[in-house]
């Protein structure tokens, strides 16, 4: 009689419980929380980015780490195939800007019932546990120890997450379980999550949106790591908004190292372009001071502190500034500066950076290398992407293929 456990019911543990049920003869999905699904209801800000509507090659560009790991699982479980199965459990989903899927409810909790529906067939019993560590038998796995006793298998599928959101489980539990067989665990980090800024000066605009800005990041030596276009958001410590967010993934040694950040606040418009509307602006606004001069092109919280960093006087009347100080105020614009030196805690991440060393897994199957038997899948495993469902899309694919696999051993 083949066994199953899955330590999880996540995004991963749901789909490889649901996968494994089709061939084995039991499967035991063991869950520490009182729900299911518990991070999963707090994704999109509610709403589940569920996947990317992208070709799966361009999705496999979307992550920042070991992308090629990827290649078969993705392949193997597509964003078509997650899109599908949600659909076929009763939710309708619908594509934003992006590609973002969401679920057309905008609610969570629908797809998070969908996935329980998949994972609790007959043959599934949902165990309510914390699992303490594996048990190992002459290089193989055999089950696990629980604070409920023993649970014997004939495979164990570790699907834990990582260490971001740990309100919601996610302990770091897995990186102990994968340590005891061996494995390496690749420091875990934040990820895609807020930027601290040496400035100061942005506690003044805490809770000022920018839409339709291009953000860009350069290391010490000047190289360009990042730039996109999007949204963002100041606060009280630096930034953050989904194109922050995206960018978090990319600075990898921030904290030991500062990044240069330049945001242009103006992208639809060249220089050329955008120093004829200053032009324009003076004009009608010439007999006024500075800074009650700049209403139709900034909002009024970044008035201030742009003519600061252009250094002009902000109470010059407009018909004074010269060109020197035209251009400075048009460079700043375009290329409004800010110091990125650290980023905010790993609770407060999206995503763990770092997990179970990837060349220890086989991709095809998401089994160890190093114990017969154990599988990992999701968060706990050192890949990570940008925003816009790739991560979930990677839980999905990881635990389907290893769910799928789980029953063959």
């Amino acid at each position: 009689m083949m066994t199953v456990t899955v330590i999880g019911a996540g995004a991963a543990g749901l789909i490889a419980a649901g996968t494994a049920a089709r061939e084995a003869d039991r499967v035991i999905l063991v869950e520490k929380n009182d729900i299911v699904g518990k991070k999963l209801l707090i994704t999109g800000k509610g709403r589940c980015n569920i996947t990317n509507s992208a070709d799966v090659a361009d999705m496999i560009a979307s992550y920042t780490r070991n992308a090629k790991f990827l290649y078969s699982p993705l392949y193997t479980f597509t964003n078509y195939d997650i899109i599908n199965l949600i659909e076929e459990y009763g939710v309708k989903t619908k594509t934003e800007r992006g590609g973002r899927v969401f679920p057309m409810s905008d609610n969570a909790r629908d797809v998070v019932n969908a996935l329980k529906r998949y994972a609790l067939k007959d043959n599934v019993a949902l165990k309510r546990a914390t699992v303490k560590s594996l048990i190992i038998e002459n290089g193989a796995v055999k089950g696990v120890k629980t604070d409920k006793g023993d649970i014997y298998s004939d495979s164990v599928i570790v699907c834990t997450g990582g260490k971001s959101y740990p309100k919601t489980g996610s302990t770091g539990d897995g990186y102990k379980f994968a340590k005891q067989a061996g494995h390496t665990i690749i420091e875990p980090k934040a990820s895609l999550v807020p930027i601290v800024t040496e400035e100061k000066w942005v506690k003044e605009l805490m809770g000022l949106s920018l839409r339709n800005i291009r953000i860009t990041a350069y290391d010490e030596r000047g190289k360009k790591v990042y730039s996109d276009f999007g949204e963002m958001l100041f606060t009280h410590f630096g930034i953050s908004g989904p194109v922050v967010l995206s960018m978090s993934a990319y600075l990898r040694d921030i904290g030991k190292k500062k990044y240069r950040i330049e945001i242009d606040l103006k992208s639809a418009l060249s220089d050329e372009q955008l120093t004829a509307r200053v032009l324009r602006d003076f004009e009608k606004y010439s007999k006024k001071h500075l800074i009650n001069s700049l209403d139709d092109l900034l909002p009024k919280a970044l008035i201030p502190v742009t003519i600061r960093l252009a250094g002009i006087d902000a109470h010059k009347e407009v018909n004074s500034v010269t060109r020197e100080e035209r251009a400075a105020l048009v460079n700043v614009l375009k290329h409004f500066p800010l110091t990125a030196k650290d980023v905010r805690p790993i609770e407060e991440a999206i995503v763990t950076a770092g997990g179970v060393k990837v060349s220890e897994i086989d991709p095809s199957t998401m089994e160890s290398k190093l114990i017969g038997g154990l599988y990992f899948a999701g968060e706990v495993i050192d890949v990570d992407g940008c925003t816009g469902g790739y991560n979930l899309q990677a839980a999905f694919s990881t635990g389907f293929v290893a769910g799928e696999n789980a029953p063959r051993k």
